[in-house]
């Protein structure tokens, strides 16, 4: 008995340390300028890849809820008006609960599947499929 509690004590040890705080699925912050009256973000490509989405999807839901023109010119985005990073990570936020995490369970693992003309989200971690709105 005793060299099963000092071999659960070295286990103990062993094990690392719990990030505290930390979750799973992390959305990145809208990074950006102004220039004149444009806004330029720089990293919006790196924010679909993480969220798992092909960037003009994205681009493109984010233009018609900001009601803004726009456009990719190499790896930045171009919008028409000057609008402020937080109303861009409130719409990606937005965006991330229509289009990436499950209605069911949460998580984000996802997939947008087309079938007869119908986009779906489907759930890579418990199989739901669920329609989504058209962009």
């Amino acid at each position: 008995m005793d060299s099963y509690e000092k071999l659960l004590e070295k286990a103990r040890k062993e094990l690392p340390e719990l990030a505290v705080g930390s979750e799973r699925f992390n959305i990145e912050k809208i990074k950006g300028h102004l220039e004149g009256n444009k806004t330029v973000l720089v990293n919006l490509k790196k924010i679909a890849k993480d969220l798992g989405r092909d960037e003009n999807h994205l681009l493109k839901y984010l233009l018609r809820e900001l009601a803004t023109p726009g456009k990719v010119v190499r790896d930045r985005v171009f919008l028409g008006t000057k609008i402020p990073a937080s109303a861009i990570n409130k719409k990606i936020k937005k965006y991330v609960s229509e289009f990436v995490l499950c209605s069911e369970c949460g998580k984000p693992d996802t997939n947008l599947v087309e079938e007869k003309g119908i986009v779906h989200l489907k759930c890579l971690a418990c199989g739901v499929k669920k329609p989504v709105k058209t962009i």
